[in-house]
């Protein structure tokens, strides 16, 4: 603006220059007319002189013919009489007197004298508005200037804010995300724990008759299993909360993102439109440019807006940072019971390893007993029948003797004694005898007892054996690999 102010300046400097020239002449002029005496000098030769008459007569009428004619009419067939036009000899064009030349050019230099002061005038006014447009300009500039830089520091405070806000947001996707990871990991591991007891159960039922029991520790295992099933569903519904937040965090983040890539490209224009001024080389005329769209945004509605995005997003890190936490509370109670569970199921397999080992060594003892009584009894068979063979011979000699005595001849042939004591030894030889068959029975019989007992003790070792076989060395080997806090946890 200065330099165009300066220009307004030099060319009403000229004006005035050349105002002041005319100005000079023409009092000049009017001084010497006034006096009309020698005692001043006299104006110029080219203005009136004090002998001219102003305005001048003519001495005489002259017609526009003869002699003295100045001129001779110009006729025209269609316009008639137009005027006259002077007459042309050999030197000159004869049309007005010197007086009326000098007359002309005093009135040029009054003419022009009354222009220069009208452009004076209005040089004066136009510098007047231009000065006050210029100044109103500036003002008016400023004004907006501020503006401008406090709408971009508003801009610049919001966006901030939205930079803090996508920071907290995208450090809790983060964490959400290493516990979405952890859950997995989890879930993975979870199924060691299932996979133990499952297979510990299957290994179970190849026990043999009797001790195919509902016993505690396989009570303890179903609840086990039950349990790992109940967390894992929990985990599982966990896991979708999970993702289903991970989807609102990501929805706000990028509600943020926009409004805050908004908010960068709002700021950079404003901050461009702050450093512009009226020498900057990007100006140009933009046609249209005072137009409001429909869809522009109110002040209220800009921050509402904003606050609103904001408030959302912290709405869902809070929703996201309960769902950590119930996360920890789930571990936290889970992992105890499991290994609370753990814990009941080796010791209820303690006590069965050990009742087992117990009554395994009993039976082995009851089976040394029997296979002990066992050889006594058949000792005792091979006497009873050595005994039998005895009295059988005792019973031939008896009747051996009896009948031998049957050949005695007639009044020999008596009842004696003798006859009565054959006959009582052979009766109580039979009688002895079938006691001790009776007795061989019994005895076979008891020998039979025994060695079905021993079959049954036999059995009952096997099953015993197959039982802490399967309970210690195959129970224990694999509820040795049951996964620790740690590898619970998902860690």
């Amino acid at each position: 603006m200065s330099d165009i102010l300066d220009e307004c300046n030099h060319s009403v400097d000229i004006s005035q220059h050349v105002a002041q020239q005319q100005n000079a002449v023409q009092s000049c002029c009017a001084m010497d007319h006034e006096n009309g005496c020698g005692d001043i000098e006299k104006p110029p030769l080219y203005l009136p002189q004090p002998e001219d008459e102003y305005p001048s007569k003519p001495e005489r009428t002259m017609g526009p013919l003869g002699p003295w004619a100045t001129g001779r009419i110009t006729c025209s067939c269609k316009g008639g009489i137009t005027g006259l036009r002077p007459v042309a000899d050999r030197y000159s064009v004869t049309r007005y007197g010197p007086s009326e030349w000098r007359a002309h050019n005093l009135s040029v230099f009054q003419q022009s004298n009354e222009k220069i002061c009208d452009a004076q005038v209005t040089a004066t006014g136009a510098k007047q508005c231009v000065e006050q447009a210029y100044t109103a300009a500036d003002k008016v500039q400023s004004e907006t200037t501020e503006h401008l830089k406090t709408r971009a520091n508003v801009v610049y405070h919001w966006k901030a804010e939205l930079e803090e806000a996508i920071a907290a947001i995208a450090e809790e996707i983060e964490l959400l995300e290493t516990e979405r990871r952890r859950v997995q990991r989890s879930l993975s591991v979870l199924l060691i724990p299932m996979s133990i007891a499952s297979e510990f159960l299957q290994l179970r039922t190849s026990r043999l008759d009797s001790d195919l029991v509902r016993d505690n520790v396989e009570k303890q295992l179903t609840k086990e299993i039950a349990l790992c099933s109940e967390i894992r569903d929990l985990l599982n519904k966990t896991y979708e909360e999970i993702e289903m937040q991970m989807v609102e965090l990501k929805a706000a983040k990028a509600r943020l993102e926009n409004d805050w890539s908004d908010k960068i490209h709002t700021y950079n224009i404003d901050s461009v439109c702050v450093n512009l001024s009226n020498d900057s080389p990007l100006l140009l005329w933009k046609a249209g440019a005072t137009r409001v769209p429909t869809d522009q945004s109110s002040p209220t509605s800009y921050e509402h807006f904003t606050r609103e995005a904001l408030a959302a997003s912290e709405t869902t890190k809070l929703r996201s940072i309960k769902l950590r936490s119930t996360l920890n509370d789930i571990y936290a109670k889970s992992i105890k019971d499991l290994h609370n569970q753990a814990t009941r199921v080796d010791i209820a397999l303690a006590e069965n390893i050990k009742l087992t080992q117990d009554c395994l060594q009993q039976l082995e003892k009851e089976l040394l007993g029997c296979l002990h009584q066992l050889a006594n009894t058949e000792k005792l068979i091979e006497e009873l029948r050595d005994s039998t063979r005895g009295l059988n011979n005792a019973m031939k000699l008896a009747q051996t003797r009896l009948d031998n005595r049957l050949d005695r001849r007639n009044v020999e042939s008596c009842r004696d004694i003798p006859q009565f004591a054959l006959i009582e030894e052979v009766k109580s030889l039979g009688e002895h005898t079938t006691a001790v068959l009776a007795e061989l029975k019994h005895t076979e019989e008891s020998q039979a007892e025994l060695v079905k007992a021993r079959g049954v003790l036999e059995h009952e070792i096997m099953v015993k054996r197959k039982t802490f076989y399967i309970d210690k060395e195959r129970g224990l080997l694999l509820r040795s690999f049951f996964p620790s806090t740690t590898e619970l946890s998902g860690f």
